[in-house]
């Protein structure tokens, strides 16, 4: 993937780029990425992993931000920038459904600057679009992180695309609200969350417990909408959940972790969330498969029960991804919940809890493959399509198919990422 000088001058000149910097011809990764999208790219000898197979020393091809042929040839395209992938995989972008942060930065910091860093921070690891996820907390903070959400999206150039809000709480079971404020877990409020959806469009997926009293109408609501209604922090037993889902609640959060297992009522025993989500077969679900929320052993009964086109791998990272160790915040600066990055995750101060992970796409895929011997295939299928299908834009997103937005990855065997290129733009490069 090394550039020489030489051909670094040839290839800014195909660009069409005429100033070159002294100290060895390199130019601003921002104003490289705007020029790409003005000219055709062609990706060629990789192995390029499609939603049905896998093309050996296949060629993609890109011009105005989406793709417009894939080959399993080294075709030819006149005029166009070539990247010798030399082998490796070529994938489309990761998508993450819940995420709150990266980098030292949440998304609840109330800055356009922490918005654009953890975008940047998540697709050096190959996560080309995301859901920014806000926690339980106050209405005020919110609605400022809402505002601010429409102005990083329209300056974010070098991170991960927004796709929209993700509101994680605040309407949750006390019992399993994990790392969540309990000041704030309460019901479902009509008049707070019609007031909420009603200041913008951006929010499309709401967590709720769906034995609290009025989740059944929240989440009829949230339909009417057009906005996902997923089931979270939860201590329902099936006989609630199959009504929950019937009435929208199609999506588990993070399966396992904030939800009831078997429990007892009066001495008789009861399937709870995690067991009703392998019961309903239609039921989507998120895996955090960092190697740490969950073990190899129940990350292969997820895989062998759901199967690649019902499972999301998920980091649910907070600031802490792509930090060293040590004391950092869960949530807002000024609201938040201290925390302790260790034995790559964070937890509570008290260590009685996980407190969300630190991890990036690429080692939830790596996991899959490493941990849960699940083929490369569909550990990409679920941090790609399957997310892209779950939250209904696999029109543009999710797999590399002519008429999609180009969200490629290029990476090696070990899931080390070499090259993040979103909408034909090329983000990142690792040489």
């Amino acid at each position: 993937m090394k550039i020489t000088n030489k051909n670094r001058r040839e290839f800014m000149q195909k660009l069409g780029i005429a100033s070159l910097v002294a100290s060895g011809g390199m130019v601003s990764l921002n104003g490289f990425a705007q020029t790409m999208n003005k000219t055709k790219l062609k990706i060629y000898n990789g192995r390029i992993i499609t939603p049905y197979r896998v093309l050996n020393k296949g060629t993609v091809v890109v011009e105005g931000g989406k793709i417009i042929d894939v080959s399993d040839a080294n075709i030819d395209v006149p005029g166009a920038v070539e990247i010798d992938a030399k082998g490796l995989n070529i994938s489309p972008g990761f998508i993450d459904l819940h995420v709150h942060g990266g980098g030292g930065h949440s998304f609840l910091d109330g800055t356009v600057d922490a918005y654009l860093k953890a975008a940047e921070i998540h697709a050096r690891h190959g996560t080309t679009s995301m859901f920014p996820t806000a926690l339980s907390g106050e209405k005020e903070e919110l609605y400022k992180n809402i505002d601010i959400y429409g102005q990083a999206d329209k300056e974010n150039k070098l991170g991960a695309q927004f796709l929209g809000m993700f509101l994680e709480g605040p309407y949750y079971s006390m019992e399993q609200k994990g790392a969540q404020d309990p000041r704030y877990i309460r019901d479902p409020d009509p008049q707070e969350y019609k007031e909420i959806l009603a200041r913008g469009s951006i929010i499309k997926r709401w967590d709720s417990a769906p034995e609290r009293d009025g989740s059944l109408e929240f989440a009829r609501y949230l339909r009417s909408k057009g906005v996902m209604a997923s089931m979270g922090h939860t201590n329902a037993v099936y006989e609630d959940v199959l009504v929950a889902f019937e009435n929208g609640y199609t999506l588990a959060t993070h399966l396992y972790s904030g939800m009831a297992g078997v429990t007892r009522r009066d001495s008789f025993r009861f399937s709870g969330g995690v067991q009703s989500a392998f019961l309903i077969d239609e039921m989507n679900v998120e895996v955090i498969a960092d190697g740490k929320h969950l073990p190899a052993s129940l990350l292969k009964l997820i895989y062998q029960r759901k199967g690649a086109d019902k499972i999301a791998l998920v980091t649910d990272a907070m600031r802490g991804a792509g930090m060293p160790d040590g004391d950092s915040i869960l949530g807002s600066l000024e609201n938040g919940i201290k925390v302790i990055i260790e034995d790559g995750v964070a937890k509570l101060p008290d260590r009685s809890s996980f407190a969300g992970s630190v991890a990036t796409t690429d080692r939830l895929v790596r996991t899959m493959i490493n941990l849960a011997d699940v083929p490369l295939k569909d550990a990409v299928r679920m941090a790609s399509v399957t997310p892209a299908n779950i939250m209904g834009v696999a029109d543009r997103k999710g797999s590399l198919v002519p008429g999609k937005d180009a969200d490629i990855l290029i990476f090696d065997d070990d899931i080390q990422i070499e090259k993040t290129i979103i909408k034909g733009n090329v983000v990142y490069s690792r040489n």
